[in-house]
């Protein structure tokens, strides 16, 4: 091979390789990369000229470079890997017509009408004469009344009482027969400022309260996998459906201000909810549910199972309450669906499979863990929690079990940054959903004269007597509110363009100059190998191929 047709460095490498020596072709690569390198301070390193204590310092100071450099990517890295998501609020207000008028749960506080069962004398009789014994001095009847209905009063007053009752699947047929019906607890309904009969907008639901109503809410195909649910009862009794809505996507193009759930056009009690209520004077009962009489109230979102003792509104009888409610909105742009829930910290619907449930929400996850977590501690499930039809109901003496089985899950992730045996909880991993829609609410309240009022209208209660109302009106506060958006803070594309800005600026690296060293450890190697062989062949040609000898003639 002719040498001038090859650099210096080449040469020298060709020449170490035929001698075998691979170091001194290591560092002929060094060297040449060192002259030619676009980094700052590495060319001192190939250069003759320089002293060793200069190469030394040069040294020092690319590793300094290199180290900070180094963090500062490591914070960057750990920034777009554990916090790659903001949320801020959104550019517009989104009127309150996209969304549904929230669902509305109301439980009435007496859970027992007077008529079928006198729960304050059978609690004397028990905790005051040590004489008596349910089981013989009282029928069947009462005794299982007595029990079904006390999984429904406050949990203290019963501890001590030795009820012997683990399973009661009957509970829900008890309790709906002797609680009030709703025509009576609901007397009158007015939305959008029609009035009508409350049956045309309220349908029951199970509660761990007993028996509720509610509002709004999706019907039960629509929220529950019934296929993996017990035939026993049903939990949601509404059927209206809501093909035109969805959690995630809202109301479709196509629906109108009548589609289900129900929506307003705007603000204003004249949009809103007006329900009264009513309660009857001798079904008072101060032992079951204590000495504040009235209803429980829960705004809800459609898709989500009412939970009414977690959190409410009290509408105390003789009472008017006003519910100004003010819509907080949370969505997910779609660019953050590549990501994972645990990086977003949130699921889409179709990431997240519930045993029980259809639509994913946060609540709905914690309900069934919360059953599952029930079976696995107490062997069997709270009359409200969703099961199948293998698992037993709870009986009377089981409610300090499940009581305490709600206790241990609130603790579960405590204990869990310690010891990671407590894992139940993490294990049901329930996100927030991608998509969530929440009713804050500002509350207002006075006192009703009902009595005047039905006296100015020359109506009279004599079919009803004993009626003890309140008012409830709910309502928007506001036509518009501002949404709040997750969406990404720290791409990959800000990723790498914080990762080039800190490499250029502490060593003044590009992309090419990575792709230089990428050359000089894979293609440069091999160009001098095939350098290397080319010339081994043409010297073995040389060898075996000698020239012609020089004649006169060829002269």
């Amino acid at each position: 091979m002719d040498s001038r047709s090859v650099s210096n460095f080449e040469l020298k490498a060709i020449n170490a390789w035929d001698k075998g020596n691979i170091w001194r072709v290591i560092k002929g690569l060094f060297l040449e990369y060192c002259s030619n390198s676009s980094v700052h301070g590495v060319q001192y390193f190939g250069c003759k000229r320089r002293t060793l204590f200069e190469k030394i310092w040069w040294g020092v100071m690319l590793l300094l470079s290199l180290y900070g450099c180094g963090r500062l990517i490591q914070n960057i890295y750990r920034k777009w890997d554990q916090t790659p998501v903001i949320v801020s609020f959104a550019e517009k207000s989104t009127p309150v017509w996209q969304i549904p008028f929230p669902a509305v749960t109301i439980c009435p506080e007496m859970k027992v009408r007077s008529q079928y069962l006198n729960f304050t004398e059978l609690y004397r009789q028990i905790t005051r004469n040590t004489t008596v014994d349910p089981h013989q001095d009282w029928s069947n009847e009462t005794f299982d009344l007595f029990r079904a209905v006390a999984q429904v009063c406050d949990a203290h007053i019963l501890k001590d009482i030795q009820l012997n009752q683990t399973e009661d699947p009957n509970i829900v047929e008890k309790l709906r027969n002797v609680s009030m019906p709703i025509e009576k607890a609901l007397y009158f309904c007015k939305w959008r400022n029609e009035g009508g009969l409350c049956t045309n907008y309220f349908t029951e639901t199970i509660t761990e309260e007993g028996i509720c109503f509610t509002f709004n809410a999706q019907s039960s195909q629509e929220m529950l996998r019934e296929d993996q649910l017990h035939n026993d009862y049903e939990y949601i009794t509404e059927n209206k459906t809501s093909p035109l809505w969805s959690l995630e996507n809202g109301y479709s193009e196509k629906s109108d201000m009548d589609t289900y759930p129900l929506r307003v056009l705007g603000d204003g009690a004249r949009a809103g909810l007006f329900v009264l209520l009513n309660l009857f004077k001798f079904d008072r009962e101060l032992i079951c549910r204590g000495p504040v009489q009235g209803f429980k109230i829960l705004l809800h979102s459609s898709s989500e199972y009412p939970q009414v003792s977690r959190q409410y509104y009290r509408v105390p009888l003789h009472q008017e309450v006003i519910i100004s409610v003010k819509p907080q909105m949370i969505t997910t742009s779609e660019g953050l669906r590549e990501y994972t829930p645990e990086r977003r910290q949130c699921f889409f619907n179709e990431e997240r499979h519930l045993r029980y449930f259809k639509v994913y929400t946060q609540q709905n996850c914690e309900l069934e863990c919360l059953s599952n977590y029930t079976l696995q501690k107490c062997g069997c499930a709270k009359f409200s929690m969703p099961r199948d039809d293998n698992t037993k109901v709870c009986g009377a003496s089981q409610i300090q079990c499940y009581n305490e089985a709600e206790d241990d899950m609130l603790l579960e992730d405590v204990k869990y940054l310690v010891d990671k045996s407590f894992d139940f909880r993490a294990k049901c991993n329930c996100l927030p959903a991608c998509t969530s829609v929440q009713y804050d609410a500002e509350i207002s309240q006075a006192a009703l004269d009902w009595k005047s009022l039905i006296e100015a209208y020359g109506d009279s209660l004599d079919e009803d007597e004993g009626a003890e109302f309140s008012r409830l009106s709910i309502y928007f506060k506001e036509a518009q509110f501002i949404t709040s958006k997750r969406s990404e803070l720290y791409g990959l594309t800000d990723f790498l363009a914080n990762c080039g800005g800190l490499l250029g600026l502490f060593m003044g690296v590009s992309l090419l100059s990575l792709a230089e060293m990428f050359y000089f450890c894979t293609i440069r190697p091999f160009t001098i190998l095939r350098a290397y062989q080319e010339r081994k062949r043409r010297e073995s040609n040389v060898f075996f191929n000698p020239p012609p000898p020089i004649t006169e003639k060829t002269k």
